[in-house]
C-alpha cells in the first residue's frame, strides 16, 4: 500500500484532475465540441456505436432479431471515442449525455432518438415482440436482471477495470474495492445460473443480452486480461453459460460491428448489410477494394 495521502481541495477544478489512458474522453461540462453531422444509411434503424460491451449488446440485439427472421436492419456508424466522435453536434443531438450506443429509429412518421443501452435493448424488444416477454413474473424477471447489469457494470468497468488495467499507477485499495465488488457479481451470477440455462430463466432475452457482453467477456478473457486475477473458472455455471452465448452466431456477428480494434478479421467498421461481414471486415478491404 502506497503510503501517499490525498487531500482533496476546497473546490475540484478541471486542471487538477489526473491523466490515464481515457483521459482525453473525460471532460467535467456536457454538450458539443465541434459541428459534424451524423451520417444516415437506408436503413430504418441507425446506430452510432462502437464495440464497447455497451455497444456490443445492442449489435448483438439485432443481429439476434435479424437471425430469427425480423424486419430489423440497420447501418451502423462508428464513434470513435478516442478521437471525441462522441462530441460532435450530431452524436450530441441524439445522446446528449455523450455516450454510445445510440440508435435513431426511423420506421414511424418521425425519427426517434433512443440513447442508453438498456433502452435501446427494451425499445428493440417491444418493437419487434422478441426476448422479452409481453407480460406475467418472467417479464419482471427479465427486466430485473436487465436494470441489475445497468447498475452493477460500472463498478467492474469504470471501477475494477479502470483501476486495474488502465489508471496511470497501479493502486491497491481501489484494486481490492473493486475486485470483491466484480467476484461479489459473479458470484450473484453464478448462484442465479446454478439451476437455469439462462440468466432470467428456461429463455434467451435481453439480459443475457445486456449482461454477457460484460461478464461473459470478462470470462473469457476478453476484459482487461484480468480472467486469472479474478479466478473466474471457479465461477462454473457462469463460464458454462459465457461460453454457450458465445457460441451463437448472432453474437459473433454482433461482436464484430463497429470493431475498431483487436483482431482485423474481427474489425467491421461499418455494417450496411449482412454481406458486409464476407467482404469489409478489415483484413478483407484490400482484397475487395
Amino acid at each position: 500500500m502506497s503510503d501517499n495521502t490525498y487531500t482533496p481541495p476546497e473546490v475540484w477544478t478541471w486542471e487538477s484532475a489526473s491523466g490515464g489512458k481515457f483521459a482525453s474522453t473525460n471532460r467535467p461540462i456536457a454538450g458539443p465540441t465541434h459541428d459534424k453531422e451524423l451520417p444516415q444509411g437506408k436503413h430504418p434503424f441507425q446506430l452510432h456505436s462502437l464495440a464497447t460491451p455497451n455497444g456490443v449488446k445492442v449489435t448483438v440485439m439485432l443481429e439476434e432479431l435479424l437471425a430469427a427472421g425480423h424486419d430489423a436492419e440497420y447501418d451502423a456508424w462508428l464513434i470513435n471515442i478516442g478521437e471525441g466522435d462522441q462530441f460532435g453536434s450530431g452524436f450530441v443531438e441524439i445522446n446528449p449525455n455523450s455516450k454510445i450506443p445510440a440508435l435513431v429509429d426511423r420506421t414511424g412518421d418521425t425519427p426517434l432518438r433512443v440513447f442508453e443501452s438498456g433502452s435501446i435493448l427494451m425499445h428493440l424488444a417491444e418493437k419487434f415482440d422478441a426476448f422479452l416477454p409481453r407480460e406475467g413474473p418472467v417479464r419482471t424477471e427479465v427486466i430485473n436482471w436487465l436494470m441489475w447489469q445497468m447498475g452493477s457494470a460500472p463498478y467492474l468497468g469504470g471501477g475494477f477495470g479502470h483501476f486495474y488495467a488502465y489508471a496511470p499507477e497501479k493502486w491497491q485499495y481501489p484494486i481490492d474495492r473493486f475486485a470483491m465488488e466484480t467476484k461479489r457479481q459473479l458470484d450473484v451470477l453464478d448462484r442465479q445460473l446454478a439451476e437455469r440455462p439462462y440468466i432470467a430463466g428456461d429463455d434467451y432475452s435481453i439480459a443475457d443480452i445486456a449482461i454477457w457482453p460484460w461478464y461473459g467477456q470478462l470470462c473469457l478473457g476478453r476484459l482487461y486480461s484480468a480472467a486469472t486475477f479474478l479466478d473466474v473458472e471457479s465461477y462454473k455455471n457462469v463460464m458454462a453459460w459465457a461460453r454457450k452465448i458465445d457460441a451463437r452466431p448472432a453474437v459473433q456477428r454482433g461482436r464484430m460491428v463497429n470493431r475498431s480494434f483487436g483482431e482485423p478479421h474481427m474489425q467491421l467498421h461499418e455494417r450496411h448489410s449482412a454481406e458486409d461481414f464476407e467482404t469489409k471486415t478489415q483484413d478483407k478491404i484490400g482484397e475487395h477494394a
